[in-house]
């Protein structure tokens, strides 16, 4: 089992941008951390085409679904992508392959080197992206969105709400974030198995999955806690990429403070496999969490 390994879930209208992260993995990757990524498995002969030549395993989401006996045969075919792939995400550990993993999606690249200290303080102990969203808040008082912070505040007292916990709101991404096994496993034991709930239940009842993975270190402490700032810069919407790039902000600056970047998907649409509908930033919401 690995100490450290890098995983992303995604599908086939993200597989140009899935070559993109495999190719800047391929470039940054200093010491060689195993590479996994996971797509339907109808799509996966699309991703071993688009992928050749690249040091990527590839894996059926529905093998880590069927990880969690609790998870229906035909889940995949009752829920939505946006909620699935979260389900994915969070029970990628059940493979047994890793200890920790940096839980990535397909519109993330890296720009720098890297190499396991980034992730790990040390080889117990990974790091836990743990802030309060200043930026992104900060953003959307400047721009009118209010909604933003509404919907901020509002799923975070839900996800505490579950644990019981007040204080103050946190944020535990954005992905790419990284996860321990110990603390999915410290959720299932001590929150969804006693209530008889899979993984795909507690999505239900609030989408999110960094926020369960979140308080559930709160809870139950299945490690120590050593909390770091976003690893990665991310332009949730469009409006924040155009600002950076009038301010003069390049790619080399960012490496000063990030690993990486990301241009969502859900603004960026050259790397679509096929167009999508474009949609506004108040329907997006489930991607900023």
């Amino acid at each position: 089992m690995d100490t450290f390994v890098l995983y992303c879930k995604s599908y086939r209208n993200d597989v140009l941008r899935a070559r993109v992260l495999a190719e800047s993995v391929a470039r940054f990757n200093r010491e060689g951390l195993p590479f996994y990524i996971s797509a339907p498995e109808a799509d996966l002969p699309l991703f071993r085409e688009k992928l050749d030549g690249l040091a990527v395993t590839l894996i059926a989401d529905e093998e880590i679904l069927a990880a969690n006996p609790r998870h229906p045969v035909k889940l995949m075919e009752e829920l939505p992508g946006g909620l699935m792939q979260q389900i994915v995400k969070s029970e990628f550990w059940r493979l047994g392959l890793c200890k920790n993993y940096l839980m990535l999606d397909s519109d993330c690249y890296f720009i720098r080197d890297f190499g396991i200290a980034d992730f790990m303080l040390d080889p117990d102990t990974p790091y836990t992206v743990m802030h309060e969203g200043k930026d992104l808040l900060e953003f959307a008082a400047r721009k009118g969105m209010k909604k933003i912070r509404e919907y901020y505040v509002k799923d975070r007292v839900k996800a505490q709400s579950f644990f019981n916990r007040p204080g103050r709101h946190y944020n535990y991404g954005p992905i790419p974030t990284i996860c321990s096994a110990a603390v999915w496993e410290a959720l299932a034991v001590n929150y969804a198995e006693p209530r008889n709930l899979s993984f795909a239940d507690l999505i239900g009842l609030s989408p999110g999955e960094m926020l369960w993975y979140g308080e559930a270190i709160l809870a139950y402490a299945p490690i120590r806690l050593v909390p770091i700032e976003p690893l990665f810069k991310v332009f949730h919407y469009k409006e924040q990429y155009e600002e950076s790039v009038a301010l003069g902000v390049t790619e080399a600056i960012l490496a000063e403070d990030y690993l990486g970047a990301i241009r969502q998907s859900n603004w960026d649409r050259g790397l679509d496999l096929v167009p999508k509908k474009r949609r506004t930033w108040k329907t997006l919401w489930l991607k900023k969490r």
